[in-house]
Parts: C-alpha cells; sequence; structure tokens
C-alpha cells in the first residue's frame, strides 16, 4: 500500500502531521498495533475506537484514521474522514493487495441454511476440480486446511487477511456466510459478489435489529450491493425474495417449490435416506434430508450453475455432497438396534420449526419424536416461549434443558420458556444438558426418533462467561454406546 493510494481511498475532508515515509499494517485494534501501522478509528458497539487513538499515537502508529480532529504529534500523521466503517473494507483489501478481485465469491445470507448452502458450495466446488474457500459458523477452510471459526463473517482486516491466504494457496471459488449484523456494519464493504443467495428470513437476531424491518433491510443490502455482472438466486417461497431483490442490478434467478417461478422444482422423495429432487429439467439425487435441505440443495445447484459448471457434473457431485456439521448431522454407532438419533444446530422458532416437522413428516406410525432443547441466554427473550410453541406441536416428548446460558440463570431461562407449552406436565425439565441428552437417550425405544437440539456442531457450553468443552455429538455417543454395552451384558 502506498501513501499516495491511501490518500485517494480515504480522501481524507483534513490532513495534519507529515506523510510517513513506510506504511506498516491496517489495524482496528490498537492492542495489536506495532510501530510504523496505520491506526482506523471505528466506532463499535460496545466501544469507540477513537477513544484510543492516543494509545495508537503512542505505539508509534505511522498514520491514524479518524472521523473527529485529532492534533498530530509523535511523527503520526492524522486523516480526518467522514466515516471509518465505511472505509475499513476497502482499505483492509487495498491493503492485502485487493484478494477479493482474485477469486469467483459466492455470499450466502437469510436466517437459516447459510451453513449448509455455503458447505455445499465448498464441497461442491471440490469434487468439480477447482481450489475452494469457506468462511463460515462453523470454520473456514482454504482447501484442505481446517480454522476454526469465531464468528458468521468475521471483520473486513480478517476477511482480508483469510481472503489472501487464499489466493497465495491457489483458491479460486469462494463460498462464505453473510449475516446481518455483517451487512448492517458494513463488515463485507469493498467486496463484489459474483453470486449472491437468499434463503429465508424469519425471526432472530431482534436482541440486535431494532425490529424485524430492520433485520430485513439489513440482509437486502447484500443484493443492493451487486452488479449487472452478478447474479441472484433468491427462494421465491419465502415472503421477502421480492423485497430483497427490488433494487437489485444483477441477474436475478427466483426458484420455488409451491408456485410458478423462474425455476420449478419438485420433491420426488424425502425420508430419513435421503432425498429426489427435480429442478426444472434435472433430477437431483442427495443425501440430505428434509423440505428445508431440498431449498438448501437447490441454492447450490444453482450457483454453481451461474458461475458455468455443467449441470451434470454438478448433479453427480451432490450425490456424495454431505452438507455442514451439526445439521440433522446423525449420530451412529456399531448397532444397529439403537433410536435415531440426530443433532442439530436449531435455535430460532423458525429452525426448530423446520427440523421437527421435517422428523415428524419421515417417522413412522411406529415410532415416536422426542425433541431436547433449550435457548441461549443473553439474546432474544421473546422467542423462548415460541420455541417451546413449536416443539409442542410436533414432537411427541420434550425436555427442556440448557443451551448456552452465558450469563443468565439457566433455570430462569427455563422458566421464560415454559409458558409456551399448553400441557407442562407433560414436559421434562432437566437443567444439566448431559444429563438431559444421556437421560432421553437411555429411556428411549428403538422406535424413538431423538433430535438434540441448539447447539449442532458446537464443542463448548457457554456458562457465567466461559466456554466450557461439550460437543452434544459426543455425549450422544457416549449414551448410545453405554445403552449397547449393557444389552450386551443383559
Amino acid at each position: 500500500m502506498t501513501y499516495n493510494k491511501l490518500i485517494s481511498i480515504c480522501n481524507p475532508t483534513d490532513i495534519s502531521g507529515t506523510p510517513p515515509p513506510t506504511l506498516g499494517r491496517l489495524v482496528q485494534d490498537s492492542r495489536k498495533l506495532g510501530h510504523g501501522d496505520v491506526f482506523i478509528a471505528v466506532p463499535g458497539i460496545r466501544n469507540d475506537g477513537h477513544n484510543f487513538i492516543p494509545d495508537a499515537i503512542e505505539k508509534g502508529a505511522s498514520v491514524v484514521i479518524s472521523e473527529k480532529p485529532y492534533a498530530a504529534s509523535n511523527g503520526t500523521q492524522i486523516l480526518k474522514v467522514n466515516d471509518t466503517r465505511s472505509l475499513l473494507g476497502p482499505l483492509a483489501q487495498a491493503f492485502m493487495g485487493n484478494p477479493a478481485d482474485q477469486m469467483k465469491i459466492i455470499g450466502i445470507t437469510g436466517t437459516n441454511g447459510k451453513t449448509t448452502v455455503a458447505t455445499l458450495c465448498y464441497q461442491l466446488f471440490q469434487q468439480l476440480g477447482v481450489k475452494a474457500g469457506l468462511l463460515g459458523t462453523v470454520n473456514k477452510r482454504i482447501g484442505d486446511d481446517i480454522i476454526q471459526s469465531s464468528m458468521t463473517t468475521a471483520d473486513p482486516i480478517e476477511i482480508a487477511r483469510d481472503m489472501k491466504t487464499m489466493v497465495q494457496n491457489g483458491v479460486t471459488h469462494l463460498a462464505m456466510e453473510v449475516s446481518s449484523h455483517a451487512l448492517d456494519q458494513l463488515r463485507t464493504r469493498g467486496l463484489s459478489f459474483d453470486t449472491a443467495v437468499f434463503t429465508n428470513l424469519s425471526h432472530d437476531h431482534l436482541d440486535y435489529h431494532e425490529n424485524f424491518e430492520d433485520y430485513a433491510h439489513s440482509k437486502k443490502r447484500l443484493f443492493n450491493s451487486l452488479t449487472k455482472d452478478a447474479s441472484a438466486v433468491v427462494n421465491a417461497d419465502d415472503k421477502q425474495a421480492e423485497f430483497m431483490i427490488e433494487d437489485c442490478s444483477a441477474k436475478k434467478i427466483r426458484f420455488s417449490f409451491e408456485q410458478p417461478s423462474d425455476i420449478e422444482c419438485q420433491i420426488s422423495r424425502n425420508s430419513t435416506d435421503g432425498l429426489v429432487l427435480n429442478i426444472g429439467n434435472h433430477r437431483i439425487e442427495s443425501p440430505l434430508m428434509g423440505i428445508f435441505n431440498a431449498y438448501n440443495v437447490v441454492e447450490s445447484f444453482l450457483i454453481c450453475r451461474e458461475l458455468g459448471f455443467e449441470p451434470s457434473k454438478i448433479i453427480s457431485a451432490l450425490n456424495s455432497t454431505t452438507g455442514a456439521e451439526g445439521r440433522l448431522e446423525k449420530v451412529t454407532t456399531s448397532s444397529s438396534n439403537e433410536p435415531l438419533v440426530l443433532v442439530d444446530y436449531a435455535h430460532t422458532p423458525d429452525a426448530l420449526k423446520n427440523v421437527l416437522k421435517t422428523m415428524a413428516e419421515l417417522k413412522t406410525e411406529q415410532q415416536s419424536l422426542h425433541a431436547v432443547f433449550g435457548c441461549g441466554g443473553d439474546r432474544d427473550r421473546t422467542k423462548r416461549p415460541e420455541m417451546a410453541a413449536i416443539a409442542e406441536r410436533y414432537a411427541d416428548l420434550i425436555t427442556v434443558t440448557s443451551d448456552n446460558p452465558r450469563s443468565e440463570d439457566p433455570e430462569a431461562i427455563i422458566d421464560d420458556i415454559m409458558p409456551g407449552f399448553e400441557h407442562q406436565s407433560d414436559v421434562y425439565c432437566i437443567t444439566d444438558r448431559k444429563e438431559a441428552i444421556t437421560q432421553t437417550i437411555q429411556q428411549a425405544s428403538k422406535q424413538t426418533l431423538i433430535l438434540i437440539a441448539g447447539k449442532g456442531h458446537e464443542t463448548y457450553q457457554e456458562v457465567e462467561g466461559k466456554r466450557i468443552d461439550f460437543d452434544d455429538r459426543k455425549i450422544a455417543r457416549h449414551a448410545l454406546a453405554n445403552r449397547t454395552s449393557k444389552a450386551r451384558r443383559t
């Protein structure tokens, strides 16, 4: 990054101090700043970066970019600009050599399905012979390498750094989840998406957004940013679909299972063995199960087709793509004489409804459905009784337990959930999540379908500000193994 390029991007309203001979890294966290680095002061939700300008100057920042006037000192130049947040993304890309311009980038947004669609695309790209990258909730992938992910969509500096690493490693196609928080906070500013996908929109993140309309407008930012050379794949069965793309300049591809559309789809088979779909004139088989996964499969197929891959090759690859960890993931043992246990990340009313409705439709008359779920602490409380009502509607048996209580009392969260049940006496309440999972599996018959919802791929539980090792899948697998062991002894 040259100084002249920095000035060109920032277009400052005022400059004080002398230009530095060289520029270091771009940094927005003063604790990570080294001598000669460029510090950008971004107002945040909890902290305002402008409060740390003195610290940045003391550490020898070459340039400070600020929305507020500040006196240059200690050899640090001050660039005053109108909006540091909107500059952060473009600057981050420029400092890393604009890696986003050297890849095909697919952005997936919506309440549910982002992780599965992004993972399916990543898996498809790999099978279709291109080196792929993935940025998302479960993890980040650079080719075959896996890196733990701390959030759905990272900050612009981390995104640019990850993209640079991907380009250096030969990645040509990147699938990334794009959250409403990221869009609202302009974390994807500076990225040019080749394809954007709208999965669906439902009740979520209202602890952050003022209301549902604000949430929807945040999602819409992704489609408003698309150029005429890009493509927008949208689920036309969602009520917000047309709103998402009404100001979109890109090519629009609508698909539907329920009504006439650009691409009309049908489900030929939906069982615990997987899906058979018709997407226009194409017949697709997938090991994924459930109507909501039918939408995910269609979206991944249309993305790849829009990027120029041959439909026949996409169809062949979809036969073996498994989707994301912790999304209706089967927990299996060597014994076939066990209940079917599935772990899913469903932690919103709509997601829980989707997965429970799917399992209720797939079970036979001899089978019963047992749902184990809780609600996260320090999040939208209004969804707690709503999730109870959904569980009661679709499940035959219900155990309410702890999820990630964070700073809240787990039993107080359960108390918020319980009013949503019409028949509370029929609901088991076991606060300890390990005990709830273990007891449910131990007491189940072979004819029981068990859904453990809320945490999915997560390998921790957040309690009183700490992350404790906890994996629903490991707990369930251990409980199933104990059942098998006891059966052998008897």
